[in-house]
C-alpha cells in the first residue's frame, strides 16, 4: 500500500543561510565535463548556498575541514533532478481518454472531437487558483520526494486571460509552499478553445497576445512556449507570439514535431530558443539548425509511452551534430500522466536507447540549460548546493530500476533537507 508524503516549506533561516558545511564519505557524480564525472570518496564543501570545493577527500583542503561535518554513510550524491518539461498545474484529469484511445482512437482524433487539450481547459477554467494549488499539490509532492529541486510548470490550459494568469500564478505559490524551485513559462500558443474554432489567428490576437503582456506585467512569466503543430498553431502564428516574448526580452522554448513535421525546430532555433521538446519526426536540417543555435532537444517519452507511437526521435542525429539532450516527464493529464522523474530516465533509455549517462545528464546539466538556469545540475565550485543523496553505489542505476526510488535525502543549499523521509 503506497503512501503520501507531505512536503512542507521549511521556512529560510538567516543563520542557516551563513553556515558552513562539509559532506563526507561519499561517492559524487558531478555532470561536468560531459559525462559522470565520478570521484570516490570524495568530500563536498558548501557555504552560503553554493559549492567551494568538491574532489578527493584526501585531497580536501584544510580550511574546509572546520566546516560542519555531515557523514553521507558512503552514498552517491549527485546534482539535484530537474524536471524542465511540466504541465502540472491543470483542472480534472482525463481518464476517459486513455480508455477511448485503447479502444483505438488516435490523439488527434479525440482532439478534433473536442476532447484533448480542451476538455482540459473547461475544467481548468472551472477552478479557482487554490483549487489549482490543491489539485498540483500531490504532483509536486512526488517529484519532490524523487530528488528534483527544480520544476518547470506551464500555462496553456485557460485559454482565456484571467485562467491562463490563474495556471502561472498557482505555479509562482507552489514555490512558496514546498522547498523548490519553479520556473514557469507561458504556453497560451497550445490549442484553440471551442469559442476560437476555427479561427486561430483570431484567438492569437484578442486573447493569446494579450494574456503574456498581462502575464508578463504581473511577473508571472520566465519563458514563453507554444504547439507547433496541425492541431494546434502553424509556424507564422508561433512567430507572431515569440515576436512579443523577444520584445518583452523572454526567452522562448517550442513543442515542435510530434506528430509531424512543420519545421518548428528550425523556427525555434531562429529564435535562439532555450528548447525545441518532443522532436519525434524533426529531421536532419531541424536538427543542424538546433545545433548552430545551441537549442536543447527535451525528450518527452512518456507522451511516445501513452500515445503509443511508433516514430521515435532521432537520437543518433542529436549525438551527430552535438545537441544536448535533455529528458522531462511531460507530465500533463492527457498524452503523458507521468510524474516520475526516475522512470521518464528509464523510459529514454530503453524505449530511445539513450545511455543512462545521457539519462542522467538530461535531468540534471542539460534540463538546467533547457530552463536558461547557470548553476545548477552539476556540482562544481560556484554552483547552486542543491543535490540529491541516493541509496545505491553507480548512477546508471537511476535509469536501470523501474518503480524503485533510492532517494536518502535532499541537500538543499547546502542543508541537509527531509530528516526522516524515504
Amino acid at each position: 500500500m503506497s503512501r503520501h508524503i507531505t512536503y512542507r516549506r521549511i521556512e529560510a533561516d538567516p543563520a542557516m543561510a551563513k553556515q558552513e558545511t562539509l559532506f563526507m564519505n561519499c561517492s559524487v557524480a558531478t555532470m561536468v565535463a560531459g559525462g559522470y564525472g565520478r570521484i570516490e570518496d570524495a568530500a563536498i564543501a558548501c557555504s552560503g548556498g553554493t559549492i567551494l570545493w568538491v574532489g578527493s577527500a584526501a585531497e580536501c583542503p584544510a580550511r574546509f575541514r572546520n566546516f560542519q561535518q555531515h557523514d553521507l554513510g558512503g552514498r552517491l550524491v549527485t546534482p539535484a533532478l530537474i524536471d524542465c518539461h511540466t504541465h502540472l498545474v491543470h483542472g480534472g484529469d482525463r481518464a476517459s481518454e486513455f480508455e477511448l484511445r485503447l479502444k483505438g482512437a488516435s490523439y488527434e482524433e479525440v482532439a478534433r472531437a473536442g476532447g484533448g487539450i480542451v476538455s482540459t481547459v473547461r475544467a481548468t477554467r472551472a477552478s479557482t487558483v487554490e483549487q489549482l494549488i490543491q489539485s498540483a499539490l500531490p504532483r509536486l509532492d512526488a517529484a519532490i520526494a524523487e530528488g528534483l529541486s527544480v520544476i518547470e510548470i506551464k500555462s496553456g490550459y485557460g485559454l482565456d486571460i484571467e485562467t491562463e494568469c490563474n495556471i502561472l500564478r498557482a505555479a509562482r505559490k507552489l514555490a512558496g509552499l514546498r522547498n523548490i524551485t519553479v520556473k514557469t513559462s507561458f504556453l497560451g500558443a497550445h490549442a484553440i478553445p471551442a469559442e476560437f474554432k476555427g479561427r486561430p489567428d483570431k484567438y492569437i490576437d484578442t486573447v493569446c497576445i494579450p494574456a503574456l503582456h498581462a502575464a508578463h506585467d504581473d511577473g508571472l512569466v520566465d519563458a514563453v512556449d507554444g504547439f507547433c503543430e496541425s492541431i494546434a498553431f502553424s509556424p507564422s502564428q508561433i512567430s507572431r507570439v515569440f515576436d512579443v516574448a523577444k520584445a518583452l526580452g523572454l526567452p522562448v522554448k517550442l513543442h515542435a514535431e510530434q506528430l509531424s513535421n512543420l519545421r518548428g525546430a528550425i523556427l525555434a532555433a531562429s529564435y535562439q530558443a532555450l528548447s525545441a521538446d518532443h522532436l519525434e519526426y524533426i529531421d536532419e536540417e531541424g536538427v543542424a539548425a538546433m545545433a548552430e543555435a545551441d537549442t536543447v532537444a527535451v525528450i518527452l517519452p512518456g507522451a511516445f509511452y501513452t500515445l503509443r507511437e511508433k516514430q521515435a526521435p532521432p537520437i543518433e542525429l542529436f549525438r551527430k551534430h552535438g545537441v544536448a539532450m535533455a529528458v522531462a516527464t511531460d507530465m500533463n493529464p492527457g498524452s503523458s500522466p507521468l510524474s516520475s522523474l526516475l522512470l521518464a530516465m528509464n523510459m529514454a533509455c530503453t524505449l530511445f536507447r539513450m545511455t543512462p549517462e545521457e539519462a542522467l545528464l538530461g535531468v540534471t546539466r542539460h534540463a538546467a540549460k533547457a530552463l536558461g538556469l547557470q548553476g545548477y545540475g552539476v556540482m562544481e565550485p560556484g554552483a547552486e548546493a542543491n543535490l540529491a543523496v541516493w541509496n545505491i553505489a553507480h548512477p546508471a542505476e537511476l535509469a536501470y530500476r523501474i518503480g524503485f526510488n533510492p532517494l536518502h535525502r535532499r541537500i538543499l543549499g547546502g542543508h541537509l533537507i527531509g530528516e526522516g523521509e524515504p
